[in-house]
């Protein structure tokens, strides 16, 4: 087991350098991945997964060498009861050195709960589709970003870093296609109230190396490449290609999700985030560091699928599972 294991990181080591002369890629030497599993892949679960679940499933990320773990969401459990513990989670996970857990917090009062609870680091997510914004969060995109504004002004006076989302970066479920103009708007405005880094959510599933490659190029004319991160569902099978596009664009920090757990409530038909195993699998391959343990995050995502009742949607769990 060990041995095959060994074998295929050997095997991708020329193959990562031949890709590189082959196609002029300048690809990062290392990535940051940040488990987006315990909130963005477990919102949307129709089971109630039992507090002490989540924080065992958090405690086992832990021990992978992932360096960010977003552990909840500070919402209203009227608008997502499987985040109702977020008190809970954030106090009970066993927060290991070096390892960032930040948690979402929609408005000030999430935030201040939050902080009361003991974050420190908190997400802001809005969105490029108006009608994406007041289904998801119930306001237009206007005043998202005067109620985000309240939250970061909030967040600088505590010292606590603020992460920026935007959903739909390429398309919308209501709307159809999202102009990249659209979101380069509201990932500056983010950027100017003070986020370190905007994630670009492609929460439909819908993006395709060449719709991922205009987007980012039209952003990054705007925001440094250093600032941004890419996130990714795999409706359609084609994370992994929009991943490795926005690699070659100079993207270093990647969105996943253990086990590719997740969906969206708000985004009808978008099937779970680009799984964690399956793009660290890739990145070994393309002999990019990212200090993360494959084996021990296949038996995370096992955990959590055996609680769910159904297999990972990983291909690369799928595949190593049957030898650990």
């Amino acid at each position: 087991t060990n041995k095959m294991r060994r074998w295929a990181v050997q095997l991708g080591q020329p193959s990562a350098r031949m890709f590189r002369q082959l196609s002029g890629a300048v690809l990062p030497s290392e990535v940051k991945i940040v488990e987006v599993g315990p909130r963005d892949g477990l919102q949307n679960e129709k089971m109630t997964v039992p507090t002490d679940i989540k924080v065992d499933l958090i405690n086992r990320l832990s021990k992978t060498g992932l360096r960010v773990i977003e552990a909840t969401s500070f919402v209203s459990p009227k608008w997502v009861p499987q985040m109702a513990d977020h008190r809970e989670v954030l106090q009970k996970i066993t927060k290991k050195p070096g390892i960032s857990y930040p948690v979402l917090t929609p408005n000030l009062k999430g935030f201040e709960s939050a902080v009361e609870s003991g974050a420190k680091e908190v997400a802001i997510f809005g969105a490029a589709s108006e009608s994406f914004s007041k289904k998801n969060i119930n306001c237009s995109i206007d005043e998202s970003l005067e109620r985000f504004k309240v939250v970061t002004e909030a967040a600088a006076a505590h010292g606590i870093p603020v992460r920026g989302y935007v959903s739909c970066v390429i398309g919308c479920p209501y709307e159809g296609k999202v102009k990249p103009e659209a979101v380069a708007k509201v990932a500056v405005k983010m950027k100017e109230m003070g986020c370190y880094e905007i994630s670009l959510g492609d929460t439909t599933g819908v993006g395709t190396p060449g719709s991922i490659f205009e987007m980012l190029k039209v952003v990054s004319s705007h925001i440094p490449t250093s600032c941004l991160a890419i996130h990714c569902h795999d409706t359609y099978g084609q994370a992994l290609a929009n991943i490795l596009v926005a690699l070659q664009m100079g993207i270093t920090v990647v969105d996943s999700s253990v086990a590719g757990l997740g969906g969206c409530p708000y985004a009808p038909g978008a099937s779970g985030n680009v799984a964690t195993e399956d793009v660290v699998y890739m990145l070994n391959g393309l002999g990019i560091h990212t200090g993360i343990d494959l084996d021990e995050l296949v038996k995370a995502g096992n955990f959590i699928s055996n609680i769910l009742g159904r297999k990972p949607t990983s291909k690369v769990n799928q595949a190593l599972s049957s030898r650990l």
